[in-house]
């Protein structure tokens, strides 16, 4: 098979994969906020955000540089392989371990602390799993991650809806997010051993050589720790658990939504990485341009569209006692345009090996971003940690594109980007004069939602934002 039929199959389960695991996360999603309410939600919120922190340190920058090491030195991959997989295996116990410990000393309640407890080990185990997706990605058989991410998402839901019919509550939810992350686990190991022989290597010169590569990825996801998961963390030691559950159900829709973009740079960046190794600007300088209108075009109509629909999504996604994070949802979707349209862009910068020139970068967002949760939250609740996650998310992207294009001596063209408004600017027209009586039902929010995306994409056509031949670079056969 030819690396372009083998890239296109690649995305094509991918997406697939993507669309079937999200759909059955967000049954799973809409089952537990409907069986535990705003505080319950917001309880498993806090469990899942504090030991986010913990993951987040453990990661070690590890996660990203697994494709890069791996794609570099094919003859090596199994000495490679193994000694990602130890050290990431010691950090991910070591950080994640001291969660319970010091969850002690915060202002939680027992069920808390006892949530942390249960749902430690689900953090340690997906550690583990992104060195074996970077093995995937490498070796372009996503088809496992799919299988595995869909399959854990089934135990998931199966748990959610045992948890709700024995009535065991916030333990039993987080005890089935443990079991479903063990599960993924064991289906990317045993997947991964098709392809490589994996046990964990503890070779100090080995974990220096990873660690020279990583460390400044390291320091960024800390940095990136302090804006992406301060502002919950901090909403629940300053207002009630019904406030986090209502911040937290909005921003369970927004951590879907992002995850696609960075879904899409998994598939580019293994691209992107040959074109610069062999010296192949053009073709790097194109990706990236194409690249970046894919995700223009897909970022803007759901920014659009939600402005209009935030109430009936909210219904659907969480139920009616939900309907309170309408407005949160409203804000805090701006901030996927920032993620979709810098996602590219911080990828770029990992496929030339500037990490450290951008650290700086996190660290000025998340001082002022920390500063801005601090003096908002306390007086505006859900409404100021909204805020400053979209100048957060925003300031990245700007800043990091900023850089790229500077030191690429590339132009980024922003064309896509103004038809997909103006596209998205006509769907609006629909949105804003259809019958109210379209939304009367979930299968009327459903026929909206087709309709309006086939008034975008048939307006994009009209407009030639794209043709045919833009995604032949993305699939054409590299020599």
């Amino acid at each position: 098979m030819n690396l372009k039929k083998r890239i296109f199959d690649n995305t094509l389960v991918q997406v697939i994969g993507k669309v079937l695991a999200t759909s059955l996360n967000l049954f799973a999603f809409s089952i537990m906020t409907r069986e535990l309410g705003q505080s319950g939600f917001g309880e498993y919120t806090t469990v899942i955000t504090f030991l986010s922190f913990f993951a987040i340190f453990a990661d070690l920058g590890l996660t990203l540089v697994t494709v890069q090491m791996l794609g570099e030195n094919k003859e090596k991959e199994t000495r490679t392989l193994g000694n990602l997989f130890g050290l990431r295996l010691l950090s991910s116990i070591i950080f994640i371990s001291l969660a319970p410990i010091l969850v002690i000393f915060f202002d939680y309640s027992d069920g808390i602390k006892l949530g942390v407890l249960i749902a430690a080990a689900s953090f340690i185990f997906n550690a583990l799993n992104q060195i074996m997706v970077g093995l995937f990605q490498t070796r372009l058989k996503m088809s496992r991650v799919a299988w595995a991410e869909t399959l854990s998402r089934v135990i998931m839901l199966l748990g959610v809806i045992l948890s709700v019919k024995l009535n065991w509550g916030l333990n039993g939810m987080l005890a089935t997010t443990t079991i479903s992350s063990l599960a993924s686990f064991v289906m990317h190991f045993i997947f991964a051993r098709q392809f490589a022989h994996i046990k964990p290597l503890f070779e100090p010169s080995q974990w220096k050589h990873i660690m020279k590569l990583s460390w400044p990825l390291a320091i960024t996801i800390a940095f990136n720790l302090i804006y992406l998961k301060a502002d919950t963390l901090i909403l629940s030691l300053f207002k009630s658990q019904a406030e986090v559950g209502l911040y937290g159900a909005a921003y369970k829709i927004i951590d879907v939504l992002s995850s696609l973009p960075f879904m899409f740079a998994g598939v580019i960046l293994p691209l992107m990485v040959i074109a610069w190794q062999k010296k192949d600007h053009l073709k790097f300088n194109n990706l990236l341009q194409k690249s970046f209108d894919v995700l223009a075009i897909a970022a803007i109509p759901m920014v659009v569209g939600a402005q209009f629909l935030a109430d009936d999504i909210m219904v659907l996604v969480a139920g009616h006692d939900f309907i309170g994070a309408s407005n949160i949802f409203r804000l805090l979707i701006l901030a996927i345009a920032a993620i979709f349209l810098g996602n590219m862009m911080s990828h770029a910068v990992i496929a030339v090996k500037k990490q450290k020139k951008i650290i700086w970068i996190y660290v000025l967002t998340s001082i002022s971003s920390l500063i801005g949760y601090l003096i908002l939250i306390p007086k505006f609740s859900y409404y100021g940690a909204a805020v400053i996650t979209i100048y957060s998310e925003s300031l990245i992207a700007i800043l990091t594109g900023i850089y790229i294009c500077r030191y690429l001596k590339f132009k980024l063209n922003f064309k896509g980007l103004l038809k997909a408004i103006l596209a998205s600017f006509i769907m609006s027209i629909f949105l804003y004069f259809k019958p109210t009586s379209c939304l009367s039902n979930n299968l009327g929010l459903m026929f909206t939602i087709i309709i309006a995306s086939t008034i975008y994409l048939l307006a994009l056509l009209f407009l030639r934002a794209f043709n045919r031949n833009d995604l032949k670079l993305i699939f054409s056969k590299n020599e």
